[in-house]
C-alpha cells in the first residue's frame, strides 16, 4: 500500500537568525523567523509525511506555543515524525521537494541537505530529491522577504 502526501511551509527572512535549510547552516546575512529553527524545507517534508498518513500537520505535533520546541532543530523533529510513521507501519518511499528563494544560491548545499534528510528518513539518498528555484523577483520570495518550500512524498506500508 502506498500513501501520497504534500507539504508546504513558508517563513519570513530576518536579521539576527541563522539560515538553516535541510539541516544545513547556510552562510547568509539573514535567517528564517520562526519558533523553531524555521527550516522550511524540513517542515514541508514533515508535513508531507504526516499528510500522507492523515496525521495532521507539524503544528499539531509540535505547537508553536510549546516552549519545548523553541529554537528546536527541525532535523530532530523530523526524526520524531519518522518514528511516528514507522510506528504506523510506514517508511519513506521517496521525497521530491522544491525550495523557493531568490537568494542565497543553494546549489552547493543541496547534496548535504539530501544526505541529512535521507539519513533521518532511513532511506537511500537516491530517494530524496531537492531542487531550488527563484521566482524571478516576483512575490515575497522573489523580493527576498521570505523562503518557501514544497514537498511531496510516497509512504510505503511495511507491516
Amino acid at each position: 500500500m502506498l500513501r501520497i502526501g504534500h507539504g508546504y511551509d513558508v517563513h519570513r527572512l530576518t536579521e539576527g537568525r541563522k539560515l538553516i535549510l535541510g539541516g544545513v547552516d547556510i552562510p547568509f546575512e539573514k535567517g528564517l523567523l520562526g519558533h523553531s529553527d524555521a527550516d522550511v524545507l524540513v517542515h514541508a517534508v514533515m508535513d508531507s509525511i504526516l499528510g500522507a498518513l492523515a496525521l495532521g500537520d507539524i503544528g499539531k505535533h509540535f505547537p508553536d506555543n510549546d516552549s519545548a520546541y523553541e529554537n528546536a532543530d527541525s532535523i530532530l523533529l523530523l526524526e520524531q515524525v519518522i518514528k511516528i510513521a514507522n510506528s504506523k507501519g510506514f517508511t519513506v518511499g521517496n521525497i521530491d521537494s522544491t525550495i523557493i528563494c531568490q537568494t542565497p544560491k543553494l546549489a552547493g548545499y543541496i547534496g548535504q541537505m539530501r544526505e541529512n534528510i535521507a539519513l533521518v528518513c532511513k532511506t537511500d539518498i537516491g530517494n530524496i530529491s531537492i531542487k531550488a528555484t527563484t521566482e524571478e523577483r516576483l512575490g515575497f520570495t522573489g523580493s527576498g522577504d521570505g523562503i518557501s518550500a514544497h514537498a511531496v512524498c510516497i509512504m510505503e506500508k511495511t507491516k
